[in-house]
């Protein structure tokens, strides 16, 4: 079975072709950094616009990059959500008319189950049962996961998530969107131990927040304004939101008796973050896994992937078009009983 695969959820559009056979085929993204850079932010009517503009573009470059026809495409997977409204509905209207045109199935993908499950299309997947650590600019949560849409809820933010977090700080301190990537950079010329800035929650079970070390932040840069401590900055606030997610992931694995972490979304690319869950699950003998650099942000292969998942069981959708801006994913069904 060929799927096609589209990630239109917010700023970023990327089209795969898995194979049940042979694998993933190829993918192509396309992204909307320099669109939306100088807002400091994405803009939703912009990045529905330019999914419009480069859907067709891109499916052309993928079926000459794998050789593959459109009559060859077996099925459409399609972000359903969770997103931006616009975005994921220029997705799903192209996704959807593009199956009934071939007269193929096509399913809703969740995006954040496509995330998870991005780590299985590595060399080493991870066996279920394991907890999930899924970091994302819209998603701080830990997961128990005992297979496919058999998830509980462990433990998330009730306020920022992480990879907000890291956005709205690189905005005080006027670096580049997006924020994760260009804090890490500058992270890397100053001293991590610095400041001693706050790890909210540390104590309070499997819940995040970020919104108070955010705080501490914005008034340590009002008292060194001028005195070029930016990188002491950076450096010790990555340190403490890494602290924070790594003794939670901890404390999870500790509680669910599973050995093994399983990290994924944007945040999970971070090398300070994965330094410090290898050397500290070590030391309970847990390992951590995560997917390939290219399939950490958001990307078509783990939609391609997640949607053949489901199709193998059975499941796809009907005519309808539907779009779930705000989708917890507990409420997916498995996709065996």
């Amino acid at each position: 079975m060929i799927v096609l695969g589209l990630e239109t959820s917010c700023d970023e559009t990327g089209l795969a072709l898995y194979d049940s056979e042979q694998g993933l085929r190829g993918q192509v993204l396309y992204s909307q950094i320099k669109l939306h850079a100088e807002y400091g932010g994405v803009v939703p009517e912009l990045a529905s616009r330019d999914h419009v503009r480069k859907l067709i573009p891109l499916i052309n470059e993928l079926l000459e990059q794998c050789q593959v026809k459109k009559s060859e495409i077996d099925a459409v997977a399609y972000t359903r959500g969770p997103g931006l409204m616009g975005a994921l509905m220029t997705g799903a209207l192209f996704g959807r008319t593009l199956a009934f045109a071939l007269n193929k199935p096509a399913i809703g993908v969740h995006h954040m189950e496509g995330h998870l499950l991005a780590p299985l299309l590595s060399d080493t997947p991870p066996a279920f049962p394991f907890v999930a650590l899924l970091v994302s600019g819209g998603h701080t949560q830990l997961m128990g996961v005992k297979g496919i849409g058999q998830y509980e809820l462990l433990g998330e933010s009730i306020d920022d998530a992480a990879g907000e977090a890291f956005d709205k700080v690189a905005k005080m301190m006027n670096l580049p969107y997006p924020g994760g990537p260009n804090i890490a950079k500058l992270a890397l010329e100053g001293d991590p131990k610095a400041f001693d800035f706050p790890r909210p929650m540390l104590h309070q079970g499997l819940t995040f927040s970020f919104s108070g070390l955010k705080t501490a932040i914005y008034n340590q840069l009002k008292k060194v304004e001028g005195q070029g401590r930016e990188a002491d900055i950076a450096a010790s606030f990555q340190d403490a939101l890494v602290d924070t997610l790594v003794k939670k992931s901890v404390k999870a694995l500790k509680q669910t008796g599973y050995k093994r972490l399983v990290i994924a979304g944007g945040v999970s690319a971070n090398q300070h973050l994965r330094q410090r869950l290898e050397a500290d699950l070590a030391k309970i003998k847990s390992t951590v896994y995560y997917a390939e650099p290219a399939l950490c942000t958001d990307n078509g292969a783990m939609i391609a992937f997640a949607g053949y998942q489901r199709l193998k069981a059975g499941q796809h959708d009907d005519l309808a078009v539907t779009t779930t801006p705000r989708w917890p994913m507990t409420e997916l069904a498995p996709t065996e009983s």
